[in-house]
């Protein structure tokens, strides 16, 4: 099935490449346009349509790839508590996708197919087929007019915690903080709608299967509340996800709470802070929790380079999603570099240290887990 998914990849890239090929040299000349009288001058010709949009649908392409050194040498060739960026002292392909997106007008779709490490850890815990594993996203989408502005979406979308998402190019850092990979889901399955309400604020529901499954383990149901405040520069997002996880029972309920501030101070300065805390009922055992704060800053040096910094503390004193009791502190540094419209590289150092001796290192353990890394991310679509 995977090698199946890949051919499918490169064929669709190939006939990509093929009809941009085909398309006419430019006819610009310096020569003055011929003036004519009014009456008779010809309408504008309309704006030419790009290969990239067909039948009013959106199609993008990306590839991802990195090169990472581990200063620890792990003997497993795995770093720790990463998601994407998790082969150490190696090249290897992080994703591969083609998107294909149709507004609704009333009625839309959006699909995300690709293969990678990606697509394997993010549906890693899931019972689904596996034909299943190679979709990141999948949903229809209804916004009638009459509606005024509210859209209900149907399927396999990402989650709305969190502020990072799993394309690498939409992000300030090449690898996710520890909040994104620890602390939330990365899809769900069901159905979701959002309201705008007011010029300020938009309010959305969600009754999906669970975390990062698309059969649920269970009969019970995980609701979604989210809301945004958007001003001229600051947003301020509210997300909150409770239900049932555990497997055959409803007893015991997983609570997540998710926020974040994102301010675009100026065209070239912004920064966010994130904060997670969640809560996993066990049947007669109590709660496990935990809990964490990341704060990110990015400043754009020129229109191809850019600096950009994360920090951040997570505590997850159970050992409920790490699998440890301990308490992680990452610092990252990233440097990205534009070589083309659509072709961006990052290199990127990192230093994740724990209280507790988890990490690998040259056949023994250590409490930290410095790394640097160099990713290069491919991105062609249309231009909005």
């Amino acid at each position: 099935m995977r090698k199946t998914c890949i051919a499918i990849f490169i064929a669709a890239a190939s006939m990509f490449v093929g009809v941009a090929a085909a398309q006419p040299p430019s006819t610009d000349t310096d020569q003055a346009p011929v003036q004519t009288p009014a009456a008779q001058t010809p309408a504008p010709a309309p704006a030419p349509k790009s290969v990239l949009t067909q039948g009013g649908v959106d199609l993008s392409f990306m590839f991802d790839g990195y090169v990472n050194g581990s200063f620890n040498h792990p003997d497993s060739g795995f770093n720790q508590l990463r998601n994407f960026d998790v082969r150490a002292n190696t090249a290897h392909v992080n994703m591969g996708m083609i998107t294909m997106d149709r507004a609704p007008a009333p009625v839309g779709f959006h699909l995300d197919v690709g293969f990678g490490q990606t697509f394997d850890l993010i549906h890693s815990t899931d019972r689904a087929p596996e034909a299943f594993k190679y979709f990141k996203q999948a949903y229809v989408s209804f916004k009638p007019k009459s509606w005024h502005g509210v859209e209900i979406d149907a399927g396999e979308f990402v989650t709305s915690a969190g502020a990072e998402v799993i394309e690498t190019n939409q992000n300030w850092n090449y690898s996710r903080s520890l909040l994104f990979s620890w602390a939330i889901p990365y899809y769900h399955f069901g159905v979701r709608a959002s309201v705008p309400i007011g010029p300020h604020f938009t309010g959305g529901v969600q009754v999906v299967q669970g975390w990062n499954n698309i059969y649920d383990n269970n009969s019970g149901k995980t609701v979604g509340i989210t809301g945004a405040y958007a001003w001229k520069k600051v947003t301020w997002s509210h997300n909150y996800y409770v239900g049932p996880e555990k497997t055959r029972t409803n007893t015991g309920l997983r609570q997540l709470y998710d926020t974040t501030v994102l301010v675009n101070a100026s065209d070239k300065f912004s920064y966010y802070v994130n904060f997670d805390y969640g809560r996993d009922k066990n049947i007669g055992k109590g709660s496990q929790m935990w809990t964490g704060i990341a704060g990110a800053a990015r400043y754009a040096l020129t229109k191809k380079f850019a600096l950009a910094g994360r920090l951040e503390w997570f505590d997850d004193p159970d050992g409920f999603t790490t699998g440890t009791a301990q308490t992680v502190k990452e610092i990252t540094l990233t440097g990205e570099y534009k070589i083309s419209s659509w072709l961006l590289s990052r290199l990127e150092f990192r230093d994740d240290w724990s209280n507790q001796p988890y990490f690998q290192k040259n056949g023994g353990s250590a409490k930290s887990q410095p790394t640097v890394l160099l990713g290069v991310v491919a991105f062609i679509g249309p231009k909005k």
